[in-house]
C-alpha cells in the first residue's frame, strides 16, 4: 500500500470549481440508485488531518510533525479554519469535542456558545408576543458568548504537549501573511457581502472598500493576526479580558447587543460525560447536551439494530423507511427533553437505552408512514444548529482521535466583525426555543426544555463521532448541516457498519434526511430510484429533493484500519485530507 501526503485530489478539485455534488458513478443495483464514490481516501501512518480548508489540514499536520500529538493538531486546525474559512470556522462562536485518548478514554468538551446573563425568554417577542423577525438571527442580539477560544485552550492545557505559541503559529502567520483565495471563498464573500452593508468593519474585511476580491488575491487580516498574538501570549485573557474583550462589548453597545465584560469573564468550557452505545458489535461515542447528536445518534441505532439493514441493500424503500421513522421518533424526543444540563434534568440514560428504544419503535409500521402528530415525544411521564457549521477530524500514530465540530450558526454568524479585530460574531441564540413550538430558521422545534435564560447553552445538532472496537480506534466522523448533521452522521455510520464500505465511498453516497417536523423526507438528487420513491410515497412519505445545492452534509472523516490512517474529504464541499 503506498502512503501519499496530499490535499485535494484531481476529483476533490473538480467537486470544489462545481459548487455541487457531481457524481462520478451511478449504479442501479436492486432497484436502488447507488452511488459509488471516485473520491480518493488519503493514507498515512503517523497523523491525519482532515478539514474543510487545505491551509487548516497543513497546519494540523506540520504540528504532528513537529511533534505534537492529535489533540495539539486539532487545536491547531481550530484556529486555522478562523483564518482560512470564516463563514464557520471562528473565534467568534463554538463548538463541540469528542476525544479519544491513548489509554483508551474518551472525554468531551463542551465549548457551546451561553447567552448573556441578562437574556430572557421572551426577548426576540413583541408586545404581542409574535417573534421579531430577524432579531436572533441578524442583529447583536443574535450573538451568544464565544466559546470556541476557551474551548481550544482548554483541550490543549488537558491533553495537548505543545505551547499556545508553537500551535497558533500557522493561524497567526496565514492572517499576517495572507494566502491566495480560491474561487469557493471569492464566492462566499461575494454573495454575503450585500448583507453585511450595514456594517463597516464587515466590508472591510471582506472586500477591498467595497469592490469584491477576485480569484488569486492575497487575503490578510492583520487584525485577526494581532487578536491571535495577543490570545498566544495572553492565554484566555488575551480574548476574554483587555483590549478585545473590550472592543467585543463595546461593538455590543453600539449595536444594542447584550454580551458584557462579566458574560466574556465568567464564560468557560465544560468537560462532559459523553454519549455511549453499542451497534452491531462497534462501540458508539457522541456528546451529550446541550448537543442533541450524541443521544440521537445512538437513539436511532438502537431502533435499527433488531433489523438487517445490509439484506434490505442500501437506497432500498425498505432501508430508507427504516430510517425515516427511527428519525421521526428520535427527533420527537429531541423536541421534548433535550436542552442544557445544567439547567433541566434530562432523562439521558432511558434515552439512549436499549429496552426503550425498542419500545418506542414498537408501534412501527413496515408498510406504512407514520403520521408525526401521533408519534409525538416519548418518555412523557418523566421530568422534563445552519447548514454554515464545519467539522474536522485528526488522529495520530499513537491512538489519540479528534472528532470537533464548530459553528457560527448561520453562515459568516450574524454577519457582524467587531472592528479592530477581525472577529465574526455569532448568531447562535437562534438555536433557542425562541418561542416554544415555533421552528427555528432550521424549522426544528422546541420547547421549554430548551427555552432561552441567563447564562444557559442553547441545543444543538452538532454530531462529533468516534467509533471504537474491542477498545481500539475505528472512525472519527461528524458534518455542518445544521439540522441535518444527526442524519448524515446516522448515514456514514450505517454505511460503515452495516454496508461495509470504506470511508470514502461511505461519506460520498447521497443522502436523505427526516426531523419529525415537517413530516417530508429530504433527499440528494441521485439518493433514490425512480422505483424507491414511487414505494415510499406509496406508503405516505412525502419526498423533496434537496434544495441545497451542495447536498447534505460536509462528512471530513478518518477511519483506522489495520494501523492506517485513512482520511477522506467530503466530495460535496472544498477541503483536503492530508496525511503521513
Amino acid at each position: 500500500m503506498k502512503l501519499i501526503e496530499q490535499g485535494p485530489s484531481i476529483f476533490h478539485q473538480t467537486i470544489c470549481q462545481c459548487g455541487v455534488v457531481c457524481l462520478a458513478v451511478v449504479a442501479l443495483l436492486s432497484g436502488s440508485s447507488a452511488f459509488a464514490a471516485s473520491t480518493e481516501a488519503t493514507y498515512g501512518t503517523r497523523g491525519m488531518v482532515v478539514s474543510r480548508s487545505v491551509h487548516a489540514s497543513a497546519a494540523g499536520v506540520q504540528i504532528m510533525k513537529d511533534g505534537g500529538n492529535a489533540i495539539d493538531a486539532a487545536v491547531a486546525t481550530g484556529f486555522a479554519l478562523a483564518v482560512t474559512y470564516p463563514s464557520a470556522g471562528n473565534i467568534g462562536g463554538g463548538g463541540f469535542a469528542v476525544v479519544r485518548l491513548t489509554d483508551g478514554s474518551v472525554v468531551t468538551l463542551d465549548h457551546r456558545e451561553r447567552a448573556p446573563l441578562t437574556a430572557t425568554e421572551d426577548m426576540y417577542l413583541d408586545e404581542n408576543g409574535d417573534v421579531i423577525s430577524g432579531l436572533s438571527t441578524r442583529s447583536h442580539k443574535a450573538a451568544g458568548v464565544p466559546g470556541s477560544v476557551d474551548g481550544l485552550l482548554r483541550l490543549l492545557e488537558t491533553h495537548g504537549t505543545m505551547s499556545r505559541s508553537e500551535v497558533m503559529a500557522p493561524a497567526i502567520r496565514l492572517a499576517r501573511r495572507g494566502f491566495p483565495l480560491d474561487h469557493d471563498l471569492v464566492r462566499q464573500f461575494t454573495r454575503v457581502l450585500p448583507s453585511m452593508a450595514s456594517y463597516p468593519a464587515s466590508v472591510a474585511k471582506f472586500s477591498r472598500e467595497g469592490t469584491p476580491y477576485e480569484v488569486g488575491d492575497i487575503w490578510r487580516q492583520p487584525d485577526l493576526a494581532k487578536v491571535l498574538r495577543r490570545i498566544a501570549r495572553d492565554d484566555r485573557e488575551g480574548f476574554y479580558a483587555g483590549e478585545v474583550a473590550r472592543k467585543i462589548v463595546s461593538e455590543m453597545k453600539e449595536g444594542n447587543g447584550d454580551i458584557s465584560l462579566a458574560d466574556l469573564r465568567d464564560y468557560k468550557s465544560i468537560w462532559r460525560d459523553p454519549v455511549h452505545g453499542s451497534y452491531r458489535g462497534y462501540e458508539i461515542w457522541g456528546m451529550g447536551p446541550p448537543s442533541s447528536g450524541g443521544v440521537l445518534v445512538v437513539q436511532m441505532l438502537n431502533m435499527l439494530e433488531p433489523y438487517n439493514l445490509k439484506e434490505m441493500g442500501w437506497g432500498s424503500a425498505a432501508s430508507v423507511h427504516h430510517i425515516v421513522e427511527a428519525a421521526r421518533r428520535a427527533y420527537a424526543d429531541r423536541a421534548e427533553h433535550l436542552g442544557d444540563p445544567d439547567f433541566v434534568d434530562i432523562p439521558i440514560p432511558e434515552l439512549v437505552s436499549k429496552d426503550y428504544a425498542l419500545s418506542r419503535f414498537a408501534g412501527f409500521d413496515v408498510e406504512a408512514a407514520s403520521d408525526s402528530d401521533a408519534i409525538g415525544p416519548g418518555l412523557t411521564d418523566l421530568p422534563r444548529e445552519s447548514r454554515e457549521t464545519t467539522h474536522f477530524s485528526v488522529a495520530d500514530g499513537d491512538g489519540n482521535l479528534v472528532s470537533l465540530t464548530t459553528t457560527l450558526n448561520s453562515g459568516y454568524g450574524n454577519k457582524i466583525v467587531v472592528p479592530g479585530t477581525g472577529i465574526l460574531l455569532n448568531n447562535e441564540m437562534n438555536d433557542f426555543s425562541i418561542k416554544p413550538n415555533t421552528p427555528n430558521q432550521y424549522e426544528l422545534i422546541g420547547r421549554e426544555a430548551n427555552a432561552i435564560g441567563p447564562g444557559k447553552r442553547m441545543l444543538s445538532s452538532m454530531s462529533p463521532t468516534i467509533v471504537t472496537k474491542d477498545g481500539a480506534p475505528v472512525l472519527a466522523t461528524g458534518s455542518p448541516g445544521g439540522s441535518t448533521i444527526i442524519m448524515t452522521t446516522l448515514q456514514v455510520l450505517i454505511n460503515v457498519i452495516d454496508h461495509g464500505m470504506p470511508i470514502e465511498d461511505a461519506v460520498a453516497q447521497p443522502r436523505i434526511h427526516h426531523q419529525w417536523r415537517p413530516e417530508r423526507v429530504t433527499h440528494e438528487r441521485y439518493a433514490l430510484s425512480k422505483e424507491t420513491r414511487d414505494v415510499l410515497e406509496a406508503m405516505g412519505h412525502e419526498l423533496r429533493a434537496s434544495r441545497w445545492g451542495r447536498g447534505i452534509g460536509d462528512a471530513n472523516s478518518i477511519e483506522i484500519r489495520d494501523g492506517i490512517l485513512r482520511g477522506t474529504k467530503d466530495p460535496r464541499a472544498v477541503g483536503a485530507a492530508i496525511g503521513y
